[in-house]
């Protein structure tokens, strides 16, 4: 027996030394182990990872511009993607092509919903903008064909023949007269987004019209550039296309931008996830050579001219898509193009028009700008959507002097409506406040002061959805009227407003607002904010 106990006392020892040994080494693991983080640890290191990933793209976005619903359900999963961070049944995962694992990205979801307001407070002005006409009368299309709808893509005003023309969505430029009866000039292929005109030698007239290939936003190359010749018998055989392959170009600009005596183009692709700035460079075959300036996508307006004064023409471009902001392409004397931003926004902003005006008449051009493209991922009202004025300090350096907040702008145009010396400013919103502030759709900031405006909201939000506007002298008395392009189907970019029931007219494609301010006497002064 006593081999048997021995025996069984060395199985005890042998066991009670495993277990001893195996207790040790669990708790030598576990103190080499880091605790898991805390919450707060996730959101200092979400903030670290934001500024690191995020600013690849784009200027940073801070959690405050957006609720932090927004953030987690509609802007972070689409910008998990560009980093290769997907989602499935609620939850993100990702792979060995993953630009970032997904713990980090977590800690970047954790750190906006932990950061961003539960609401945005949306601002109210100080004083309610008025509910009039101000000093303008409506006019209407004598006819509107009940059975299209409304769908204006583009307005263009030709300061040459004090002619309107018209762009929409079933491919058509119009030609409108003074009593507002349209007739179709030529049909395209797609959705006419940007005229310009010029004077020939000759006296006859061209059109550079950009086409935008797919209206839906889709990474598709296939908009064009045509140049029109107006007046010929047969509009079609009066087409020549100057390029084709864009991504979704809305805007072109001519000049000789290399100095050869031939006419060039520079055309902006807006494109969706890609886009760019295109130079078109007419060859000595008149064929004409596409050379990218820019790959970044959103470029929406363009304006030519010497901005340095060297005698070479420059470019001035919005881009409105991602990586948002003011860019200035100075000509390198060489055909290229050497680029200055002067400013930069965030990537929720909607960029949506820009203008160079001299507000303070010191000779040096500052910027009317405006934000509210609102039919991306985060479909909330913003309390920096509006009208901005930044004013440039002499170096195109700018300073933000003012601004006026608009639900959802889409554009505004400064001009001396009423010629007292003093600038005013039109502005559309295409996506206003249908609920509480539906006139915001057309607002009227007649200036009384420096960067003082009176506000005016005209009724016409019951009359048409305002997506295009031009302005210019209409009927040849002095004073510039206001054209606004009706884009009435609603579920085209949403309303992002739910159970909100379009109560606008849908057939009528444009407006005249008929400026009567040189039949007027002088209006009193008015309160100002």
């Amino acid at each position: 027996m006593a081999p048997l106990n021995l025996l069984s006392s060395k199985y005890i020892f042998l066991n009670t030394l495993v277990a001893v040994i195996t207790f040790t080494v669990c708790l030598n693991s576990c103190n080499d182990h880091t605790a898991p983080p805390t919450l707060w640890e996730q959101v200092a290191n979400g903030e670290v990872l934001a500024h690191k990933y995020c600013t690849t793209c784009h200027e940073f976005p801070a959690p405050a511009l957006l609720d932090r619903h927004t953030w987690v359900s509609g802007v972070l999963p689409v910008m998990g993607q560009n980093l290769g961070v997907n989602m499935y049944i609620g939850r993100y995962y990702a792979d060995q092509r993953s630009a970032i694992n997904v713990s980090d990205w977590q800690d970047i979801v954790t750190y906006y919903d932990r950061s961003a307001p539960g609401k945005l407070l949306i601002p109210e002005p100080k004083v309610q903008p008025l509910n009039d006409w101000a000093i303008f009368s409506l006019e209407r299309p004598k006819a509107a064909n009940q059975k299209m709808p409304a769908m204006t893509t583009m307005l263009s005003f030709d300061t040459l023949s004090h002619k309107l023309y018209s762009g929409d969505a079933a491919n058509n430029l119009l030609e409108w007269d003074a009593h507002l009866n349209s007739k179709v000039i030529h049909q395209f292929e797609s959705p006419v987004t940007g005229a310009s005109f010029n004077r020939n030698p000759d006296g006859s007239r061209t059109a550079i019209v950009t086409c935008i290939g797919c209206l839906p936003p889709k990474n598709l190359y296939n908009g064009k550039v045509y140049r029109l010749d107006m007046g010929k018998a047969n509009p079609n055989g009066a087409v020549t296309e100057i390029t084709s392959g864009l991504p979704r170009p809305v805007a072109t600009v001519s000049g000789d931008f290399n100095k050869d005596g031939l006419t060039d183009y520079i055309t902006c692709g807006f494109g969706h996830d890609h886009g760019g700035l295109y130079y078109l460079q007419q060859q000595p075959d008149h064929s004409f050579k596409q050379i990218i300036i820019s790959n970044i996508a959103g470029g929406e307006q363009l304006l030519v001219g010497d901005f340095n004064n060297d005698g070479w023409p420059d470019i001035i471009c919005l881009f409105a898509q991602a990586d948002e902001g003011i860019r200035m392409f100075l000509n390198d004397k060489k055909g290229g193009f050497i680029t200055k931003t002067l400013l930069r926004f965030p990537p929720v902003y909607g960029s949506s028009s820009f203008q160079l005006v001299d507000f303070n008449h010191d000779g040096r051009p500052d910027i009317l700008y405006t934000c509210g493209d609102n039919s991306d991922y985060s479909k909330v009202l913003k309390p920096y959507h509006g009208v901005y004025i930044f004013t440039n300090d002499g170096n195109w350096n700018f300073k933000q002097t003012y601004f006026y907040h608009i639900n959802g702008c889409t554009k505004a145009v400064a001009e001396d409506f009423e010629h007292n010396g003093r600038l005013d400013i039109a502005a559309i919103a295409f996506f206003p406040d249908f609920k509480s502030h539906p006139g915001e759709g057309f607002t009227y900031l007649e200036q009384n002061n420096s960067n003082q405006f009176v506000a005016y909201q005209l009724p016409l939000n019951t009359y048409g959805r305002w997506l295009t506007m031009a302005v210019g002298d209409f009927d040849h008395d002095g004073f510039d009227d206001i054209l606004l392009g009706n884009f009435s189907v609603g579920s085209w970019g949403g309303t992002h407003q739910k159970g909100v029931v379009p109560d606008w007219d849908t057939n009528e494609p444009l407006i005249l607002l008929r400026n009567n301010a040189g039949k007027k006497p002088a209006l009193a002064a008015k309160p100002s904010f």
